[in-house]
């Protein structure tokens, strides 16, 4: 314990009279417990490995399983329920279901997105990568622990599905939730992060040498569950930094302070409708002195322009009080301030936003629900490692986005969209590997889309609430990700699966007429009542190079709004600059 302390760097102990009631109200605690409850809510990432033995048991094409796989992203969470009653209902039915039971993690990501953000308003980048890391992570962390049940059954994975979450979420809901974390900044917060950092790439590393060791090794029943029991600990070890927030005392932040004014004394009898009028007429002379102030202000240096806006300022202010200029009220909320759905929908910035996430993850979503077929396509017989590995890319992904993404908008105050930029390029580069196919290249485009992928899902909310606010944040986010399975529609539902059965469909005539020359046309004709599946490279060549094409545009319309949005990020994070 003595470690740990030194660790993240907490001064000396305080008494614990009301120590319960400071844990229960600690911002730390509602971010560790988002944490857990993001470890149970990306199961949809599952798909990938069970799609190959849906598609054979069922005789399903690929269209079929694509279908499958949109209802999933439709619902955003998984749907195993599928193989239980796909002997009783038909397609479209089976698709409903699993809509309907998919839709869980929608309110997992909201309940655990919009309290964080809330509690840590300072800090987006950092805390959406890490909570989005963990649901990316979730699918090789449910993958261990069925591994340690060790029941060959399928309707105990159906189980541990639907029943884990349910207990967990049960057990937090009282506790994920806004607790006024902006008046809970600490001088230690830094090392807190620092210190979640840490376990986070341990337990990226430890879930990495699990997998591989199992993949080479036949490793007996006990020594996965010590394995899993490991992967438990490490996921509760984060529980530290609550604690000693708790029992070990530290000062407010002085560069944080001025952020967060409390009232004054004197200020007590003050209505509170009398204080949202004060803070409704500073917005407004901020917006009257956007609108007067010269366009060359913009250009000068941070320290030097927030001098030129104050003095425009004060005297905009006085011109209101002798009556030369009256400040009037505008329309609507500026960029960085709080927007509503509606508002928002009719800024050029907001769909720049969504259609780049379409166009991004919307490929990258197409390789995660197809990368079974991908993997048996070119020869490897189990797509359990591939899903596994791109699990934990996606974790480092969304991890490291919203760390680097934190850099830039904080150490040089640059838009946070331009990370964004960089792993769509990766993705590209990785739709390119997979369209190549040449040995080894799909580990290789395994790491860049889940990087990728997943720096999209921790950028994209931190740039939302910067752009539009994050008094409407839960509506904002539920938008954006919509852009998810309209992209999964489209991509994987209609070019990757028309593509892979158009090819399918040519092998197998060809093979037909091979055995037809071979006069074994009975042996084959038992086949083709089978599965249509297709064998090489060939099978998403043309999809993967339409998917990297979508990347490029993707990074199109992000550098489009890296462009608009350099003044929004230069008045929100330079004034500290010089």
């Amino acid at each position: 314990m003595r470690v740990m302390m030194r660790l993240v760097c907490w001064p000396s102990s305080v008494p614990g009279g009301k120590a319960m009631r400071g844990l229960l109200g600690s911002r730390w605690l509602v971010f560790v417990a988002a944490m857990w409850m993001q470890s149970w809510a990306g199961v949809g990432y599952l798909f990938g490995s069970l799609s190959p033995a849906i598609k054979s048991s069922l005789g399903y094409n690929q269209r079929q399983i694509a279908s499958l796989g949109v209802a999933k992203d439709l619902g955003d969470c998984v749907g195993f329920f599928a193989a239980t009653l796909c002997d009783l209902l038909p397609l479209w039915a089976m698709c409903v279901l699993i809509f309907i039971g998919n839709n869980g993690e929608t309110y997992f990501n909201t309940a655990a997105l919009v309290s964080c953000v809330q509690n840590f308003p300072k800090n987006r980048g950092p805390v959406v990568g890490i909570l989005k890391g963990f649901a990316g992570l979730s699918g090789a962390i449910l993958t261990q622990i069925y591994a340690m049940i060790n029941v060959p059954d399928q309707a105990a994975l159906i189980f541990m599905v639907a029943v884990g979450p349910t207990i967990v979420v049960i057990a937090l809901m009282f506790i994920v939730r806004p607790v006024g974390g902006h008046r809970q900044v600490r001088s230690s917060d830094n090392c807190s992060f620092t210190f979640v950092y840490s376990i986070c790439l341990l337990l990226a590393a430890y879930l990495m040498g699990v997998m591989l060791l199992e993949d080479l090794v036949d490793l007996s029943h006990t020594i996965i569950t010590v394995l899993t029991i490991v992967l438990l600990v490490l996921i509760v070890i984060p529980i530290i930094i609550p604690l000693l927030h708790t029992f070990h005392s530290d000062e407010i932040s002085t560069s944080q302070e001025p952020l967060f004014p409390g009232p004054h004394k004197e200020e007590g009898s003050k209505s509170q409708e009398a204080v949202q009028q004060q803070q409704q007429e500073v917005i407004l002379s901020e917006s009257e002195v956007e609108d007067a102030k010269p366009k060359e202000v913009d250009l000068l240096p941070a320290a030097e322009r927030q001098k030129r806006i104050a003095q425009l300022q004060a005297r905009l202010f006085q011109a209101a009080a002798d009556g030369a200029v009256r400040i009037k009220r505008r329309r609507g909320p500026r960029r960085g301030e709080n927007f509503t759905l509606m508002q928002a929908s009719i800024k050029a910035d907001f769909w720049l936003l969504f259609f780049s996430l379409l166009l991004g993850s919307g490929s990258g979503l197409t390789v995660i629900d197809n990368l079974g077929q991908m993997s048996q396509s070119l020869g490897y017989d189990n797509a359990n490692i591939f899903v596994s590995m791109i699990s934990i890319w996606n974790f480092l992904g969304r991890f490291g986005g919203g760390y680097l993404s934190e850099i830039v908008v904080r150490d040089h105050a640059y838009p946070r969209a331009i990370a964004l930029a960089m792993a769509q390029i990766l993705m590209a580069i990785g739709h390119f590997f997979f369209a190549m196919a040449w040995p080894g290249t799909i580990y290789v485009g395994t790491l860049l889309i889940g990087l990728g992928y997943g720096a999209h899902w921790s950028i994209v909310p931190a740039a939302a609430s910067e752009l539009f606010g994050i008094k409407n944040f839960g509506a904002l986010y539920n938008f954006l990700t919509v852009a998810n399975p309209a992209g999964s529609l489209v991509f994987s539902g209609v070019i990757a699966s028309g593509i892979y059965d158009y090819e399918a469909e040519k092998q197998r005539k060809h093979m037909n007429l091979t055995h037809l020359l071979r006069k074994l046309l009975s042996e084959v004709q038992i086949r083709e009542d089978k599965e249509l599946k297709c064998e090489g490279a060939v099978c998403f060549f043309i999809s993967s190079l339409i998917m990297m094409g979508f990347c490029i545009v993707a990074f199109v319309l992000t550098m489009i709004l890296v462009y608009r949005t350099k003044i929004v990020y230069a008045n929100l994070y330079g004034k500290g600059r010089t």
